[in-house]
């Protein structure tokens, strides 16, 4: 189990990498255009169409390792009312079992779509004529790997319920981790 969890973790952080690049490279390919565009009066035509692309993957990409890094924003009320303790870790356990369900269906939903992009050669209509699966795949991609990260996160809870080990970090300690301090 422990194996497993280490293995999804990793690969969450592998695609958080991956999204941080592709920040970088629609940085980069969004000042090329503006250089191209303010200094040779000219375009590089991709910029507008490659940019959304980037922007697909980059969301998509860094779900799981949001998830991970507890990055995605929490209803807490329910921690303030139930201890710190089992109750606790069986509440986040619950949510982590309906993040995962849902999770799989939108990774059935955009397997789908990508899919039928795949099957009938779809086209972007932009003068790169970009095949739009090749896009489109960071899309199941990235729900199966938030998938997985949702598995992660139940297997985590179970290790603690078996442990016993019910400490939580206080909202300090999670932002220290956060900035490094």
């Amino acid at each position: 189990m422990k194996t497993s969890i280490r293995i999804i973790d990793k690969l969450s952080g592998l695609f958080g990498i991956m999204a941080g690049f592709l920040m970088l490279i629609g940085v980069m390919l969004t000042l090329t255009e503006v250089v191209m565009r303010s200094i040779f009066n000219s375009t590089i035509y991709i910029t507008q169409e490659y940019s959304g692309y980037f922007m697909a993957a980059i969301t998509f990409f860094g779900l799981a390792y949001t998830l991970k890094e507890k990055g995605h924003i929490r209803l807490t009320f329910m921690h303030r009312i139930i201890k710190p303790g089992k109750g606790r870790v069986i509440l986040d356990m619950y949510t982590f079992i309906l993040g995962l369900l849902i999770f799989a269906v939108v990774t059935y939903a955009t397997f789908n779509f990508f899919l039928g992009s795949l099957k009938s050669g779809t086209q972007s209509l932009q003068i790169t004529k970009t095949y739009l699966a090749i896009p489109q795949a960071v899309m199941p991609l990235g729900s199966l790997l938030i998938t997985l990260q949702f598995l992660s996160e139940i297997l985590k809870s179970i290790v603690r319920l078996q442990t016993g080990d019910f400490t939580e970090l206080d909202e300090d300690q999670v932002e220290a981790e956060v900035l490094g301090r």
